[in-house]
């Protein structure tokens, strides 16, 4: 599943290496879960793209509930302050073939080309990979990205995919471009 979290307007950017920090425990929860699992992350200043695999619907609701509730505190306590974060429930659109599941990664983990924070001052950022996503834990990238991590920097904690689709079925369509900005042009 393509999961989108939004927060509420109220709430500032979460492009923060402080709210990075705070959601790291928050997905080490659900690693080794068998129900729900988090497989990528990218953070955008006013939402969170995801890709989960969940058992069935329950399981979707219940982990996707589960998650904002203490994504939501970790924010709050990162930022000091308290009240809702998010501005509604999730919404989530289920992947059912190989191209579906080869586009949505490179959306999910090129996002931030598609928002322009590969951007600083109108020059592209010498960065190929998002360091607010789990891009530099994904393995099926077009040629090898260089990406000098700080090193401070420590990878968010993400499960490996176990269904067949965001496993391997999508590298039919070929590997993902580290520079491709995706979506529709604006």
């Amino acid at each position: 599943m393509h999961v989108v979290l939004r927060v509420a307007k109220w709430v500032p950017e979460l492009r923060l290496h402080k709210i990075y920090r705070a959601l790291g425990p928050v997905l080490a929860r659900y690693l080794g879960n068998d129900a729900f699992r988090v497989v990528h992350l990218s953070i955008q200043t006013n939402h969170l793209h995801m890709l989960v695999e969940a058992r069935d619907r329950k399981a979707l609701a219940r982990g996707m509930q589960s998650f904002a509730i203490n994504a939501a505190r970790a924010i709050n306590r990162a930022r000091d302050v308290t009240g809702k974060v998010f501005a509604h429930r999730y919404h989530a659109t289920q992947i059912t073939t190989p191209r579906q599941a080869r586009n949505t990664l490179a959306y999910v983990l090129n996002n931030w080309r598609r928002h322009g924070h590969d951007y600083d001052m109108s020059r592209r950022l010498p960065a190929k990979l998002d360091q607010f996503s789990t891009a530099i834990s994904f393995s099926g990238w077009l040629g090898q990205p260089r990406w000098a991590a700080p090193t401070d920097y420590v990878p968010l904690p993400v499960s490996p995919p176990r269904t067949e689709l965001l496993a391997w079925r999508w590298e039919r369509f070929g590997l993902i471009d580290p520079m491709v900005t995706p979506g529709p042009l604006r």
